[in-house]
C-alpha cells in the first residue's frame, strides 16, 4: 500500500486513572473507519507519572483494549504506557496490528529533568518496523531532542513521536519535529497531549504530521482536544529521495 492514511489524537488524560482513560479514548475512536495508522500520546492510560508503573493497568490489558480498536479500524492502533515487567518498569510505546501483531519500543532518552531514568529503565535500541509496506520508527518524547538517535540510515520512512510535552517547551517541540523531518527526509508524526496533570504541568499540545520537505500536513490548534488526518504517499516520498538525495551523504563526515 503506497498511501498511509493516519490518524493522530490530541487529548486530555485523566491523571493515573487507567480505566477512565480507555473509557475516553473509546469514545475518540468509535466510528473511526478508513485509517491505516492511529497514534494516541505518551502515557495515555496515566498521565506522565513517575509512579504510574506501580498502578497502572496490565500490559496484557492495554494490548488487548489496542487490538479491539485495532480490529475494528482495521488500522494500527498505538500509544505509550508505564508498564511493569519483571526487570523494572517502562514507558513502553505498544502498537498493534489488527491482526493482533505486536510491535513495542521502549524509551530510550528518559527525561532526567523530572527523575525519569531513577523511576524507568532506559530502552536498549530503537525499533523499526513494516506496516503495509511502510517502514517506521516510533520514538518517545524526549527521545526527539537526540538526532542521532533517529537518524535515518535509509532504513524508515515515518517517524512517530508521542508526548507529554509541557507547553513552556512548546517552540522546541514544534522545532525539533521539523527538523527531524527535514534532515531524515521521512514523514513525522508528532502526538502530544492536551490540559493540565497531577503535576500542575499543563500541555498545549501542538501535534502536527509534517512531509519530509518540511510541509506541515496537519496541526492541532494548541490547547484544544483535535484529531489530526493526513494521507501520506510512499511514491512521493521515494521520489524525493531521489530527487534530492541528501540522504546519501548523511554518515560520510560521522565521528
Amino acid at each position: 500500500m503506497s498511501a498511509l492514511k493516519i490518524t493522530v489524537l490530541q487529548e486530555t488524560l485523566s491523571w493515573m486513572d487507567g480505566e477512565a482513560n480507555l473509557r475516553h479514548f473509546d469514545q475518540q475512536l468509535d466510528g473511526l473507519s478508513g485509517r491505516d495508522l492511529i497514534l494516541l500520546p505518551e502515557m495515555f492510560t496515566t498521565g506522565f507519572a513517575m509512579e504510574a508503573a506501580k498502578s497502572s493497568l496490565p500490559q496484557a490489558q492495554v494490548v488487548e483494549w489496542l487490538h479491539q480498536h485495532a480490529r475494528k479500524t482495521d488500522a494500527l492502533v498505538g500509544g505509550s504506557a508505564a508498564i511493569q515487567t519483571d526487570s523494572g518498569a517502562v514507558n513502553r510505546f505498544l502498537l498493534v496490528e489488527p491482526d493482533g501483531t505486536l510491535h513495542h519500543y521502549d524509551k530510550r532518552h528518559l527525561f532526567r529533568m523530572a527523575d525519569e531514568h531513577h523511576h524507568y529503565l532506559p530502552g536498549e535500541q530503537r525499533q523499526v518496523f513494516e506496516w503495509r509496506g511502510w517502514r517506521i520508527l516510533p520514538q518517545i518524547c524526549y527521545d526527539l531532542r537526540f538526532p542521532v538517535f533517529s537518524r535515518n540510515r535509509n532504513d524508515y520512512d515515518l517517524a512517530l513521536y508521542v508526548a507529554n510535552w509541557p507547553a513552556p517547551r512548546a517552540l522546541h517541540w514544534q522545532a525539533l519535529l521539523l527538523a527531524r523531518a527535514i534532515e531524515n527526509q521521512a514523514y513525522v508524526a508528532g502526538c502530544n497531549r492536551v490540559g493540565s496533570d497531577g503535576n500542575q504541568h499543563h500541555y498545549s499540545g501542538d501535534s502536527q504530521i509534517i512531509s519530509p520537505q518540511g510541509e506541515i500536513l496537519a496541526a492541532a490548534e494548541p490547547h484544544q482536544r483535535a484529531r489530526l488526518e493526513a494521507e501520506l504517499s510512499l511514491e512521493a516520498l521515494q521520489a524525493y529521495r531521489e530527487r534530492f538525495p541528501a540522504w546519501q551523504d548523511g554518515d560520510r563526515f560521522s565521528l
